[in-house]
């Protein structure tokens, strides 16, 4: 498994993972819809995100994106090709994404979760700090999750 930065010109592709992706949870296709925008990747986002991809005998099955500066980042997306859940590809994309927040100087992440991959996030030592409305569905939350960086060294 290689974790390289991703492309701007793979940033349509990488859109379409993040939503098979959340497809994976058993959303309705009206949900996936409201989703759309908030997961679209577009080029010019692609380095300013610090997006990364993980590649698998050159597939990409998974990426990643660094947001924010010093002192608390934001892991804007992580997501995962649904045919390589579990097979370790989260877990690697999240270690990548700590690596990138101490290179920068940052002193956490924080994350809106899916209700679905919340046990994800814990188990990668990330802790509930909060509820933050859902901009796909009015009525939801999401977890808002944060990660102490220094802790994962």
């Amino acid at each position: 498994m290689l974790i390289r930065a991703a492309r701007p010109e793979e940033a349509e592709a990488l859109s379409r993972l993040a939503l098979r992706s959340k497809a994976h949870w058993g959303y309705d296709e009206a949900f996936l819809d409201r989703c759309r925008e908030e997961l679209t990747l577009r080029p010019g986002e692609v380095v300013r995100r610090r997006t990364a991809v993980a590649e698998d005998r050159g597939r990409v099955v998974g990426f990643v994106t660094v947001e924010g500066g010093p002192p608390e980042g934001e892991l804007g997306m992580l997501f995962v090709d649904p045919p390589a859940i579990g097979g370790g590809v989260g877990r690697l994309l999240f270690e990548h994404a700590l690596a990138v927040a101490r290179a920068l100087g940052l002193e956490r992440l924080r994350l809106e979760a899916d209700p679905n991959a919340e046990p994800f996030y814990r188990a990668m030592g990330a802790t509930r700090v909060g509820l933050v409305p859902s901009g796909a569905a009015a009525g939801r939350s999401l977890p808002l999750m944060t990660v102490e960086v220094e802790r994962h060294r």
